[in-house]
């Protein structure tokens, strides 16, 4: 059997990948027309891609000359995940240890688009309760350890900008929905330096979370462990807070940060 016709959808979106390709592989301004006629288009279908490129800022258009060339866009978007792959690498022993250590699931996250993302979860053998932590899964940042942790890199400005945007839902009677709640939630964390979800995302689940620091001192990504509240008591967590907060630093340590110790 033949292969299916691509649709006009898929023509298009490789077309305009092609134009991408050839933009990045000049490496120098380029004129429409030579664009269009390497790749054997015209030039309003050149513009067309050309446009959509631009929208999205992968390419730029020089007003004074009316030349094409791509921006660094890219290299940000691969260069972000080189440092998410670089970190999960990291992370991975560490995490490890951390459930043997507590016996519980442990992930790592990132914020990405004012959500905190599992980059990585270990799962504990018996846990049946971990539906909603997998990789590549956003949470909420207002109402999980690790997403208060990354909300802790805010501004003012930018918080009252996330809480535009995304809102503070309610998923349990504990979650933060005020503006005023949150803000003393992230004081707390601040000075103690690490975060809790207590039951605010979901009943009967605790969450204690360490954060992972970058070379420039910023909270790039938050550890943490997860489990049922039975087993997450405080006599248990806080006997092994020191071991966490050891582990979480070797992981930043690893991507450059220099703790100041006395």
């Amino acid at each position: 059997m033949s292969e299916n016709p691509k649709t006009p959808g898929i023509q298009s979106g490789e077309k305009t990948l092609s134009v991408l390709e050839y933009m990045i592989l000049k490496q120098e301004p380029v004129r429409l027309l030579d664009i269009a006629k390497d790749l054997r288009m015209t030039n309003t279908t050149a513009t067309r891609y050309l446009n959509t490129l631009m929208n999205k800022g992968y390419v730029e258009q020089n007003p004074s000359t009316l030349m094409y060339s791509a921006t660094f866009k890219i290299v940000a978007l691969a260069n972000h995940l080189s440092n998410h792959r670089d970190l999960k690498q990291i992370a991975r022993p560490y995490l490890e240890q951390l459930t043997r250590i507590f016996g519980e699931s442990t992930n790592i996250a990132v914020e990405q688009n004012m959500s905190s993302v599992y980059i990585d979860v270990i799962r504990e053998t018996n846990s049946s309760l971990m539906a909603i932590q997998y990789v590549g899964n956003a949470a909420p940042m207002h109402c999980t350890g690790n997403g208060k942790l990354l909300l802790l890199n805010y501004s003012d400005e930018e918080l009252e900008q996330f809480i535009m945007k995304k809102g503070l839902p309610s998923f349990t009677e504990n979650t933060y929905v005020t503006k005023e709640s949150l803000k003393q939630e992230l004081e707390r964390i601040r000075q103690r330096g690490y975060a809790y979800d207590e039951e605010e995302r979901e009943l009967g689940i605790r969450c204690l979370a360490f954060p992972v620091f970058d070379a420039r001192g910023r909270i790039i990504a938050g550890m943490s462990v997860t489990g049922p509240k039975g087993r997450m008591k405080d006599e248990i967590l806080d006997k092994r807070l020191e071991d966490f907060r050891q582990i979480a630093l070797e992981v930043s340590r690893k991507l450059g940060y220099q703790a100041f110790e006395k």
